[in-house]
């Protein structure tokens, strides 16, 4: 199969979907792999590593969406890209349908088989998405401590806090990837911590992991407005696979929060968990509303993308070698993992959470392949 790789022209999105030790797997597989020049130099790989792993080098982003049969990304097509798309195309990448009708809409009519990481499904767990869940969540609580910085608009409070000074109160909206790791981060740096979660399981396995230095609460419009008053930094982690996310954080509870505390909503590719998000860019990743610092970054992966690069690859490379192998089709049929990783095909939604989201009819995969 012939593999392509661009160059992310999202805004500052330095991940690269290949690395060179991808290219060369592709390549021993029987594979040929395009490359565009200079897509993985934001990530740490020159094209050199590409060239020697056996990778052929294409000048423009085009001419390797014309020759693909697959083309492997990192984040979703922009819709400069969307006049690429050509019918029979595997797309696989993060795509977010639920919070991008218009994504949506030109991959259904370029008649794309497209494959979402976030919905790549193995028992319950999301193999492709919880890589950068745990970097988005260990993130998310750096970048909440430096915009509660006075000179952003926070609060002028240190998470840890000093002797003789209170610390500061974190509360994390969801006790998934996200949400654990979040916490792992607020209380190695000394925080009074709080999660919410539904789930009381889920919530006796954090309240094991982290005991005493935790408070754990079921996640309910009554408990979640009375901790948001008191915290300084709130974390929004809540997913639905696939789906467009619950507004958890309501808008009402911004005036009852301190002024400069910060509201870092982590679920920002779908849609956000909070009635007052809208997506930001890192180059500029903050807004205040009723003096709540808000930072709805909607790739924050991509601002530590050699990490992020190497986490996410080490999770996509061997459903992307089943799918060249095999096809998609017939790698679907062996492996219920990119079953559900399937979102369009063929002009038809194959995901039951997006075609809600948007209100179009769904149509089940095993029926078209």
């Amino acid at each position: 199969m012939k593999i392509g790789c661009v160059k992310e022209i999202k805004n500052n999105e330095f991940r690269v979907g290949l690395t060179p030790d991808n290219v060369r797997a592709y390549v021993a597989a029987g594979h040929h792999v395009y490359m565009e020049k200079g897509a993985g130099v934001g990530s740490g790989f020159a094209d050199t590593e590409y060239v020697e792993a056996g990778a052929s080098l294409i000048d423009n982003a085009a001419d390797v969406w014309h020759l693909s049969d697959m083309m492997i990304k990192v984040k979703e097509p922009l819709p400069e890209e969307y006049s690429l798309f050509h019918e029979g195309l595997i797309l696989y990448t993060y795509l977010h349908l639920a919070a991008d009708k218009e994504q949506m809409d030109a991959l259904l009519d370029g008649k794309v088989k497209a494959v979402a990481y976030e919905t790549i499904q193995e028992d319950r767990f999301l193999p492709c998405l919880a890589p950068m869940s745990q970097i988005a969540g260990r993130l998310s609580i750096q970048e909440g401590a430096k915009y509660l910085e006075k000179r952003f608009g926070g609060e002028g409070i240190l998470l840890a806090g000093v002797p003789g000074t209170p610390k500061a109160n974190v509360v994390i909206l969801g006790g998934g990837t996200v949400g654990m790791n979040a916490c792992k981060i607020a209380v190695g740096m000394g925080a009074n911590v709080t999660i919410l979660d539904l789930n009381l399981k889920r919530l006796e396995e954090l309240d094991n992991m982290f005991g005493a230095h935790i408070q754990t609460l079921v996640s309910n419009d009554s408990n979640v407005e009375r901790v948001v008053k008191d915290a300084d930094l709130v974390i929004g982690s809540v997913l639905i696979p696939g789906g467009s996310t619950p507004k958890l954080f309501k808008k009402k509870y911004l005036s009852e929060m301190k002024n400069g505390a910060v509201f870092v909503d982590v679920a920002i590719d779908q849609g956000g968990c909070g009635e007052s998000s809208h997506v930001t860019t890192h180059d500029d990743p903050v807004y205040i509303e009723d003096g709540v610092v808000h930072y709805c970054v909607g790739n924050m992966p991509g601002a530590v993308p050699r990490t992020s690069t190497i986490a996410l690859t080490n999770a996509t490379l061997r459903y992307g070698l089943l799918i060249a192998g095999e096809g998609l089709e017939e790698a679907s049929k062996k492996s219920k993992a990119i079953y559900t990783g399937v979102n369009c095909y063929d002009g038809k939604l194959t995901n039951k959470n997006v075609a809600l989201a948007h209100g179009y009819e769904y149509a089940e995969l095993s029926d078209l392949i």
